[in-house]
């Protein structure tokens, strides 16, 4: 289970009941009626905030619960509003039914809000039912019940950047090199479980984030492997870096493999500026290392690649000329 996903009870506020009451001052016998309506009950709001970066604090407390409106009083006097709650989340957080699985809406910019229950209204009190017939009428309403909703929480990730690999394609290894992140890097499949997140300098004080996503395998689109997870996780990013090793199969056929998972889980994907990269240069000879770059080169073109390099993130080649590609990608509009 990812720490970026949680499932929390909101519940809005009761209205307050309206007041039955009636005018009495000396010299006043029939002062007529003067009870004031209820207060509305607090609502619910969730609030973005570029101050959180996941929803663990979701793990802890599940429940929130707004404020019940007050019952209003004599001479017309309404009651106090129930308090209202704010949940902050972080930035790409998006909201789903619980029971229905059905997109409510995304949090994406700071500061950003969605009012996700609304509060019972309060009741009248029995001086809005004064009327010519029945100018001093005993009864008020009683406050509107609140509402109560489960929801899920999905934290997608937001990157400039994203690597797109199969796994063991040297993805976590290329972040550790290019960035200060250290992630967990292993010679067997899936050693990323949850995304990486990395810092690329770029020279002349620009930077972007570059992440390193769970490895991408035949059938994802429909679940298989990491599938669903992997593919949620790329949605936000605003360019992508495909990562072939060669020694694993024929670059054409991997490159085939990402490309087909991408579009069948969403056109957008499909659509994104991409570059490719022929990783672990260092595990080839010049003729193997040669053939590998003009298929890889050769798919690109055909499809659209912004540009198609080689390199080793163990020897250090072409990390150079990969930043600048990166810089490239990062300023495409």
């Amino acid at each position: 289970m990812f720490l970026d996903i949680a499932t929390i009870t909101l519940e809005s506020g009761k209205g307050g009941e309206g007041c039955v009451s009636t005018r009495r001052e000396k010299f006043v016998p029939r002062g007529g009626p003067d009870g004031g309506n209820g207060g509305s009950g607090g609502s619910i709001t969730l609030k973005a905030t570029a101050e959180m970066s996941t929803l663990l604090d979701f793990k802890y407390r599940r429940n929130y619960k707004a404020g019940v409106g007050k019952a209003g009083g004599g001479r017309r006097m309404s009651g106090a509003d129930g308090e209202d709650v704010i949940i902050k989340v972080p930035c790409g957080t998006s909201i789903y039914g619980a029971e229905d699985d059905v997109l409510l809406g995304d949090l994406l910019d700071d500061g950003q809000e969605m009012l996700l229950v609304k509060g019972g209204r309060g009741g009248k009190g029995n001086w809005e039912f004064r009327n010519p017939r029945n100018q001093t009428p005993m009864q008020a309403q009683p406050g509107r019940p609140g509402q109560k909703v489960t929801i899920r929480l999905e934290l997608k990730l937001i990157a400039d950047i994203g690597l797109v690999g199969e796994p063991n394609a040297g993805k976590s290894t290329l972040l550790s090199v290019v960035t200060a992140a250290r992630p967990k890097i292993a010679d067997y499949p899936f050693t990323t479980l949850v995304p990486n997140l990395g810092i690329v300098d770029l020279g002349d004080f620009a930077s972007c984030t570059l992440a390193d996503i769970p490895g991408l395998i035949e059938g994802a689109s429909e679940g298989r492997g990491l599938g669903h997870e992997f593919l949620r996780h790329i949605e936000r990013t605003r360019a992508l870096l495909f990562l072939v090793d060669p020694s694993l199969e024929p670059p054409g056929r991997a490159l085939d493999v990402l490309r087909l998972e991408l579009k069948q889980h969403g056109h957008r994907l499909a659509e994104l500026p991409f570059a490719v990269a022929v990783t672990k240069l260092d595990l080839l000879d010049d003729n193997a290392a040669a053939e590998a770059l003009a298929e890889a080169r050769a798919w690109g073109e055909t499809h659209g690649a912004l540009e198609t390099i080689q390199i080793s993130s163990v020897t250090g080649r072409g990390m150079p000329e990969l930043k600048q590609l990166l810089g490239r990608l990062y300023r495409l509009d």
